[in-house]
């Protein structure tokens, strides 16, 4: 009996040990939030630029899952080419990134609102029933329908910059960015004019 509690505290406390090794490092992440990704990000994820996502509130296992992928792991390219993130990744390891991401989501988002009124309807109309002519799906079937996303694969892009969200689905159709599960959305933006991804870039910045 005393071997057994003794096994069983040994247990117990060596799962213990392990839990703390694995605790993300917040303090070390709002150092580095603060010192190197506030210029770009904010330091609250708030970004004023609209060429830098805002990541507040954004799913934690996404944020972590882009940020290991802007990095070169064991001598072979990142997934995510991007001249500036792989540089500012360059240091961390997966528990840094799993640490920032984690601290970046802790955060509110201040979100953009739409801003063309006039393709309100187009891209409402995209991101609730898709284009069926052209194959191309409703984005709410992946995003949701108030654009609240599902971690890890599937981004938050209500109150995003319209902008950047643009841009991204853009260098998914141009084979710029090719990080998408399954070539998903490479797939859909490669059937979608410029007028058609803007519009409804701007429709998922309005949504709440």
């Amino acid at each position: 009996m005393i071997k057994r509690s003794l096994l069983l505290t040994f247990l117990l406390a060596a799962g213990s040990l392990q839990a703390q090794d694995q605790a993300p490092d917040l303090a070390a992440a709002k150092q580095t939030a603060e010192t190197i990704c506030a210029a770009c990000h904010g330091a609250d994820g708030n970004s004023a630029l609209p060429e830098n996502p805002k990541i507040a509130g954004q799913h934690a296992d996404y944020l972590f899952k882009q940020l290991r992928e802007f990095k070169g792991w064991n001598g072979e390219a990142p997934v995510r080419e991007n001249a500036v993130m792989s540089a500012m990744v360059a240091g961390l390891e997966e528990a840094d990134m799993k640490a920032l991401a984690e601290h970046y989501a802790s955060f509110e988002l201040q979100p953009e609102p739409a801003k063309n009124l006039d393709t309100i309807e187009l891209g409402q109309s995209i991101w609730r029933g898709g284009i069926p002519s052209k194959g191309v799906p409703a984005c709410a079937a992946c995003h949701g329908p108030a654009g609240a996303g599902m971690p890890a694969q599937y981004p938050r892009l209500s109150g995003q910059f319209a902008q950047y969200t643009e841009a991204q689905m853009k260098a998914f159709r141009d084979g710029v960015r090719a990080n998408d599960p399954a070539q998903m959305m490479r797939a859909i933006a490669l059937k979608m004019t410029d007028p058609e991804i803007k519009a409804v870039a701007d429709y998922a910045s309005g949504l709440r």
